[in-house]
């Protein structure tokens, strides 16, 4: 079966709207009408991935002193 839909009235939505929230969160579709039209659809806000910092790994990483050296093993590709 597919996904319920509840359309409900302006008036009703202002009376019940945290059941129409809910509603909503559980997954079903809520279409708020006027004049017996469809005007909304109330659906749940999707997570937004926040942009991580630049920086926020400074000093959490070392590097060796000599990380650019020649390694000897490439001696020959020199």
């Amino acid at each position: 079966m597919g996904v319920m839909m509840r359309q409900v009235n302006m008036l009703e939505a202002k009376t019940a709207l945290s059941e129409l929230v809910a509603a909503a969160l559980r997954g079903e579709e809520v279409v708020i009408a006027r004049a017996n039209k469809p005007v909304v659809r109330l659906v749940p806000v999707e997570p937004v991935m926040r942009a991580r910092r630049l920086g926020w790994a400074a000093g959490k990483v070392r590097v060796a002193a000599d990380f650019d050296a020649p390694v000897d093993a490439f001696a020959d590709y020199r």
